[in-house]
C-alpha cells in the first residue's frame, strides 16, 4: 500500500464517506473537523454506515469495529503531518476553502498531494493559496461514496500529469476508476446535474407537477434509478444552492440562476434526507 495514512478534511456526508472508504481499504485515516459535536454525529453516522455495509456483504466477512478503529477523530489539523495523501471535504464557499488549504499547506510535507472533493469550485483557483499548485488535484467523489466505483478527477492549470498518475494511484486503492476532465465550473458532471436539478425545482415551484411526478417521469421513462428531486436530497439542497450559485457567480449566465423554492427550503432548513424532509420525507 503507497497511501499508508491519509488525511480527510470535513466530517459532513462526504467527509464520512470518503473515511469509511479509504479505512475500509487498509488505510489508517486522520479525519478533522471544526468541533467534538460534528465529529459525535460522523461517529454516529459512520456506525450506522458500517453496520449497513456489514449485514450486506456477510460472505466479506466485514468487521465494523476493526474498520472504525483506523479512524482518528479530531479537530486538531496538526495531526495532518502524517498524512500521506488529504482528501479535503469542506463546504463549497470560497472564503473557507481558501483558510482550510492556506492551514494544509502549512502543515503537510511538502510532497503530499491536496486532493479538492468539489461540486463547482475551480482547482486552480484552490492550487494558487498553496506552494504547491502542481500537486493540487480535484476528485469529485459521487454520493454514497463507498458504493461508486467511479470518480471524476479534475486537471488544474499546473495539476502536473505526475500528480494525475498519484491521484490515479490513491483511487485504485480505494478500488474506483476516474475520468480525468479539465477545470471548469461544474467540471462535466455537476455542469449538467445542477441545471437540471435546478430547472426541475422550477418545475415545482410552477406548478407544473409534484416533486414526486417529476422524479417518477425520470424513472419510468428513463430508467434512472433516482429522479433529479431524489438526487437532491440525497445530496443536500444546501450543497446544491452553493453549487448552483458557484456556476451562477462563474459564467455570469441567467440560465444557472438559482430556483427561488431552492432558497426558501434551505432557509426553512429543509435540507433533504440529512434533515429528514426536503421534497421527499424521510423520516
Amino acid at each position: 500500500m503507497e497511501f499508508t495514512t491519509a488525511g480527510v478534511v470535513g466530517a459532513g456526508v462526504m467527509g464520512v464517506g470518503v473515511a469509511q472508504n479509504l479505512a475500509q481499504t487498509g488505510h489508517r485515516v486522520v479525519l478533522v473537523d471544526l468541533s467534538e459535536e460534528i465529529l459525535d454525529n460522523a461517529r454516529k453516522e459512520l456506525r450506522n454506515s458500517l453496520r449497513a455495509f456489514a449485514m450486506f456483504n456477510r460472505k466479506a466477512a466485514v468487521d465494523p469495529a476493526e474498520i472504525f478503529e483506523k479512524i482518528e477523530f479530531t479537530t486538531d489539523y496538526e495531526q495532518l503531518a502524517k498524512a500521506d495523501f488529504v482528501v479535503e471535504n469542506v463546504t463549497e464557499e470560497w472564503a473557507i476553502k481558501e483558510k482550510v488549504y492556506k492551514e494544509l499547506d502549512r502543515i503537510c510535507r511538502p510532497e503530499v498531494v491536496f486532493a479538492v472533493n468539489t461540486s463547482a469550485i475551480s482547482i486552480t483557483r484552490v492550487g494558487s493559496v498553496t506552494s504547491r499548485p502542481e500537486r493540487v488535484v480535484g476528485m469529485h467523489f459521487m454520493n454514497p461514496v463507498p458504493l461508486k466505483p467511479m470518480v471524476e478527477v479534475i486537471r488544474g492549470y499546473h495539476t502536473t500529469p505526475e500528480t494525475i498518475d498519484t491521484a490515479r494511484r490513491f483511487l485504485a486503492e480505494l478500488g474506483k476508476e476516474c475520468i480525468v476532465v479539465e477545470d471548469v465550473p461544474g467540471f462535466v458532471s455537476n455542469r449538467v446535474l445542477m441545471l437540471t436539478i435546478n430547472e426541475a425545482v422550477f418545475l415545482v415551484q410552477d406548478g407544473v407537477a409534484p416533486a414526486a411526478d417529476v422524479d417518477r417521469i425520470f424513472k419510468t421513462c428513463f430508467d434512472h434509478k433516482m429522479g433529479p428531486l431524489e438526487t437532491a436530497d440525497l445530496i443536500g439542497l444546501d450543497t446544491i444552492l452553493k453549487s448552483v450559485e458557484v456556476l451562477y457567480e462563474s459564467f455570469n449566465d441567467d440560465k444557472y440562476r438559482p430556483a427561488p423554492l431552492l432558497k426558501k427550503m434551505v432557509a426553512a432548513g429543509l435540507l433533504g434526507r440529512k434533515s429528514g424532509q426536503g421534497f421527499h420525507t424521510y423520516r
